[in-house]
């Protein structure tokens, strides 16, 4: 017999604010706590340094975290010019200082993003990624000493604009495809500088559809889980699901599919759906006139459509 989880089933999107100084994991720890979640998780790892976006999803939405960790995501940075360290950021072991050229101009920096860090690039990530080698994180690797080859990657990079530039110091915002390190970009554009560089500051300010204003920190989300006066757990519970985004959010830039309640119900039964559909490539699936969502299908060139992602219809007691 099936272990029955722990904690309740809810199903939704919970866009943290990560707070610096804790890990993606604590955070996600945190909020699967707070909501008593049977299931979650996090949806694209920011270190520790790093703040913003961290979409949580639970339950039955962590089938469509990879939608989320397959999207472009927007960063803003702050370089901090005349330093390296081993990490490229300011949580690593300083081991080069230069001094930061005084002709230093935005013309300058302007051209070298146009010309190396616009579009299509390849780039190294750090040693320090979260990448894995054999199952072992790059960065466990790093520590321990272990030296191991880590082999350029392709990225594309749609968006890269300088946004201040001061002694020593220059903030970037970074609009960019999934699998771009940030670290890289400031690691490189400092030699290029030929002072070095690392980054100072580092926030996640979009993924995929969600944007910045949409974000709640740990202390907003701690302040609706505190009793009020008359609150029982039902109220502090339905409290925390108001401020949770549907599943189907994760998957907002697929396109919509409405079936009928006999095709919904035939295909969650695995029976498949006979009808032909205009529509072809992956969709979000909706009940009609309904709002709601049984999960992702696909429609092939014929015309088909197969199940690939389904909510689960299974009781939520």
């Amino acid at each position: 017999m099936a272990r029955k989880p722990k904690g309740r089933r809810i199903d939704g999107v919970f866009l943290l604010d990560k707070p610096g100084g804790i890990s993606s994991n604590g955070a996600l720890q945190r909020v699967k706590r707070l909501y008593g979640a049977a299931k979650a998780g996090h949806t694209g790892a920011l270190d520790p340094l790093a703040t913003g976006m961290l979409p949580i999803c639970l339950g039955e939405a962590t089938k469509y975290s990879q939608f989320l960790l397959d999207s472009d995501k927007r960063y803003r940075t702050t370089a901090r010019l005349g330093v390296r360290t081993d990490s490229s950021d300011a949580d690593g072991q300083v081991i080069e200082t230069k001094p930061v050229p005084n002709d230093l101009t935005r013309a300058r920096i302007e051209a070298l993003l146009e010309q190396h860090f616009s579009g299509e690039i390849e780039q190294v990530p750090s040693i320090y990624s979260a990448l894995k080698l054999n199952g072992q994180p790059l960065y466990k690797l790093a520590r321990q000493g272990v030296e191991v080859e880590v082999k350029p990657r392709r990225v594309r990079i749609h968006e890269i604009k300088l946004l201040d530039l001061r002694a020593d110091e220059l903030d970037l915002e970074v609009y960019c495809s999934k699998g771009t390190y940030i670290r890289s970009i400031v690691e490189d554009l400092g030699q290029m500088l030929g002072c070095g560089a690392h980054v100072g500051r580092l926030r996640r300010l979009e993924t995929g559809p969600y944007r910045e204003a949409m974000m709640m920190t740990l202390e907003q989300l701690q302040a609706l889980a505190e009793p009020r006066d008359g609150d029982d757990q039902e109220c502090i519970q339905a409290r925390l699901d108001q401020v949770l985004l549907p599943p189907w959010t994760a998957v907002s830039s697929l396109p919509a599919l409405e079936l009928s309640a006999d095709q919904a119900q035939a295909l969650q039964c695995g029976q498949g759906c006979s009808a032909l559909f205009e529509q072809r490539g992956q969709v979000r699936l909706f009940i009609a006139g309904t709002e709601t969502f049984i999960g992702v299908g696909e429609v092939s060139d014929e015309g088909l459509l197969k199940p690939k992602r389904l909510m689960s219809t299974a009781p939520t007691d």
